[in-house]
C-alpha cells in the first residue's frame, strides 16, 4: 500500500491550481479534470504529483481493493456526494480516502462524522468511483438516491432528467425509476432490466454487450408499481398484465432527447420490463467520420470487405445477433462509398444513424410500411445503392435477391450464426439457389469482443483447464500475450473498456457457387471458403488474445469452438 508518495517529475504548482480553477468555472468541469488535463500527466502519475504536491499520501486501486469500507462510519450515501470514502486497514486503523482536496466543506463535514482519529489519504476521483459501485448492489440498492438523479415531467410529456430535484420527489418509485434512467444514461448503458422475483425488483444495466445487476428493491407491491409507472410513461395499459406490451418514451438530458424504447412481459411473479435506450443525437454524433477504420476490424477483412462493396451491382450481407454491430458496419461502409454521385436509400426499423445525402425511411408496421412493401417502392425511387435494416421474412428476402439481380447494390442483415448458415436462412425462406448465388458478392459475420482496460491491464497466467476449454494447447500458449484488467476509474471497476469488433468473411466464387446450387454439403462448403482465404471468427478472436487485448473469458463467451 503506497501511504508515501512517491517523488515524480514536477507537473503541478500552485500557478496551474489557479489555472485549472479559473478554466473549470468557465468551462463548468470539475476543478480535477481541469488540472489533470492541464498536467498532461497519466491519471496514476497526476495522483501522485498531487499528492506529493499537497503532502498527502497516496491511495492507487489496487491499494484500494486492499482495504475494508467502513460504512458505519461514513454512510454510502455520504461517501457517494462526498467523493471520500472510510476505509480500516489490517491493523484497525481508521483511513478516509477523498478525491478533492480543494472541497472546503468536506473537513468539517467530516470531522463531525468520524470521532476517532483518522488519516487522511488521497485517490483518484475516478478510482474512488469504481471502487464505491462494487458496493451499490448491497448498500445503495437504488433507494437512496440522495442527489443522484432526478426528473420532472415537462408539459409536453418529455421526462426531464437533472441532477437538482431527486431529493425533492416524495414517491419512492418515481425515485426509483427515474434514478434508474439517469444512471443508465451516466454509465452509457444500451439497455435496462427490471426484473420482478419472488423478493421484489432486480436492476440490471447491459453495458458492453454484458448485463450487471446494480440494485435492487424489496417487495412484489413496490416492483408492480416500479414497472406501472415505466408503462404510464410508454402510455401503456396498467390493468393489463397478462400479454406482452410494446411502447416508447422520451427523456431530456442536458438538453437533449433521448428515446427509449420499452418490452413490458409478463412472469411468474409479475411483470418484467427492458427498456433499450437509443440517445439519436449521441450515436450520430459518432457516425460524422463514421468508417471501417474506427470499428476495430482486421485490416485485411476490411480491404476485401470494401472492395466487395465497390460492386456496382450484388448482395453484401453483415449477420450476427442483436447487438453485435451491424447496422454500425453498414453505415461504416455507407459513410466511405457515399459520393453524392449515386441514389443511396436505406429502409430501417429504427433508423438509428442519421447521415447527409442518405434517404433513411422508417418501418412503420402500424400505418402498413413493412419492410416489403418500402422496399418496393424503393425500387420505384431511381436508387444506386439500397439499405434494407434486415431480412425477417420469404418476401422480403425475394425481393432484395431480385434488386441486386436488376443492377442495384443491396446492403442488409439477417440473423445467423455464422457465414454458412446464411445459406440455409435464405433456402428455407424459399429463395432459390440459383437466384441466391447468383446475387450474392458476399456475407460477413460479425461480434463484438470487450477489449481491456489499458490503464489496469496486467499479465495473466491462465490455467491449465481454461486452456483447455479454449483449444489451446500448452504449446501454443507459449507464443500469446495474456492479459487482464484488474478493474480501475477508467473502466468502471470491470476491467474491460469498449468493444472491438471481429468477423469471419465468405466471399463468393464459382466453385463455392456451384456448391450451393448442386447443394453439397456444408463441410465441402467450408473447405473451399478455407482455400479461399475465410477465416473462422475463433481464429480472429484468438489473434486478439495473442496480441493481448482481450481476454479468454471474454472470447469463449462470444465466440465457440465449433
Amino acid at each position: 500500500m503506497n501511504l508515501v508518495a512517491e517523488p515524480v517529475v514536477a507537473a503541478l504548482d500552485a500557478f496551474r491550481i489557479e489555472e485549472a480553477t479559473r478554466l473549470a468555472k468557465q468551462s463548468g468541469q470539475h476543478v480535477l479534470d481541469v488540472l489533470e488535463e492541464l498536467s498532461g500527466l497519466s491519471p496514476d502519475e497526476f495522483l501522485l504529483a498531487l499528492a506529493q504536491l499537497l503532502w498527502y499520501p497516496a491511495l492507487n486501486m489496487m491499494d484500494l481493493h486492499a482495504l475494508t469500507p467502513d460504512f458505519e462510519r461514513l454512510p454510502f450515501a455520504e461517501a457517494i456526494k462526498r467523493e471520500c470514502v472510510a476505509l480500516r486497514g489490517e491493523d484497525g486503523r481508521l483511513l478516509l480516502a477523498f478525491a478533492n482536496p480543494f472541497d472546503r466543506h468536506m473537513a468539517g463535514r467530516m470531522e463531525a462524522l468520524l470521532t476517532e482519529p483518522v488519516q487522511w489519504v488521497l485517490a483518484h476521483r475516478k478510482d474512488l468511483a469504481a471502487f464505491l459501485s462494487r458496493f451499490e448492489e448491497s448498500l445503495r440498492a437504488m433507494d437512496g438516491f440522495q442527489d443522484h438523479g432526478a426528473a420532472n415531467s415537462r408539459p409536453d410529456g418529455i421526462e426531464d432528467l437533472s441532477l437538482k430535484s431527486i431529493s425533492e420527489d416524495t414517491s419512492p418509485v418515481v425515485k426509483l425509476v427515474r434514478s434508474t434512467l439517469y444512471d443508465a444514461l451516466k454509465v452509457g448503458a444500451s439497455d435496462i432490466h427490471m426484473e420482478t422475483d419472488a423478493r421484489g425488483l432486480t436492476i440490471k444495466y447491459r453495458i458492453d454487450g454484458v448485463l450487471s445487476m446494480v440494485g435492487s428493491m424489496g417487495g412484489l407491491e413496490q416492483a408492480e408499481q416500479a414497472i406501472s409507472r415505466i408503462k404510464v410513461m410508454s402510455e401503456l395499459d396498467i390493468a393489463e398484465r397478462r400479454v406482452p406490451q410494446d411502447g416508447r418514451f422520451k427523456v431530456l438530458v442536458q438538453g437533449r432527447e433521448v428515446d427509449l424504447r420499452v418490452s413490458i412481459m409478463p412472469s411468474v411473479f409479475g411483470e418484467d420490463a427492458v427498456l433499450r435506450i437509443l440517445d439519436r443525437q449521441s450515436v450520430t454524433d459518432e457516425a460524422k467520420g463514421l468508417s471501417l477504420n474506427v470499428l476495430g476490424f482486421d485490416p485485411e477483412i476490411m480491404e476485401r470487405f470494401r472492395l466487395l462493396a465497390e460492386e456496382p451491382y450484388g448482395m453484401l450481407l453483415v449477420t450476427g445477433p442483436t447487438g453485435s454491430g451491424k447496422t454500425t458496419t453498414l453505415y461504416g461502409i455507407i459513410s466511405e462509398i457515399n459520393s453524392g454521385q449515386d441514389k443511396i436509400v436505406t429502409i430501417e426499423d429504427p433508423v438509428e444513424y442519421q447521415l447527409p445525402g442518405v434517404l433513411q425511411i422508417p418501418v412503420n408496421e402500424k400505418k402498413g410500411l413493412t419492410f416489403a412493401r418500402g422496399l418496393r417502392s424503393i425500387l420505384r425511387h431511381d436508387p444506386d445503392k439500397i439499405m434494407v435494416g434486415e431480412i425477417r421474412d420469404s418476401e422480403t428476402a425475394q425481393i432484395a435477391v431480385q434488386s441486386a439481380l436488376t443492377g442495384h447494390l443491396v446492403l442488409t442483415t439477417v440473423h445467423a450464426n455464422n457465414v454458412f448458415d446464411v445459406i440455409g436462412r435464405f433456402t428455407n425462406m424459399g429463395v432459390d439457389p440459383y437466384s441466391f448465388v447468383s446475387a450474392i458478392n458476399g456475407i460477413m459475420a460479425q461480434r463484438l469482443v470487450r477489449v481491456i482496460c489499458p490503464h489496469c491491464a496486467v499479465a495473466d497466467h491462465p490455467d491449465p483447464a481454461l486452456l483447455k476449454k479454449s483449444g489451446i494447447s500448452p504449446e501454443a500458449a507459449a507464443g500469446f500475450d495474456f492479459r487482464i484488467g484488474q478493474g480501475c476509474g477508467q473502466c468502471h471497476g470491470t476491467g474491460y473498456r469498449g468493444r472491438k469488433a471481429i468477423a469471419e468473411l465468405l466471399c463468393f466464387n464459382d466453385e463455392i457457387r456451384e456448391l450451393i446450387v448442386t447443394r453439397e454439403p456444408v463441410r465441402r462448403i467450408k473447405e473451399a471458403a478455407r482455400a479461399n482465404g475465410t477465416r473462422s471468427m475463433r481464429e480472429a478472436a484468438l489473434a486478439l488474445v495473442q496480441r493481448g487485448e482481450t481476454s479468454l473469458q471474454e472470447i469463449n463467451r462470444v465466440t465457440s469452438l465449433a
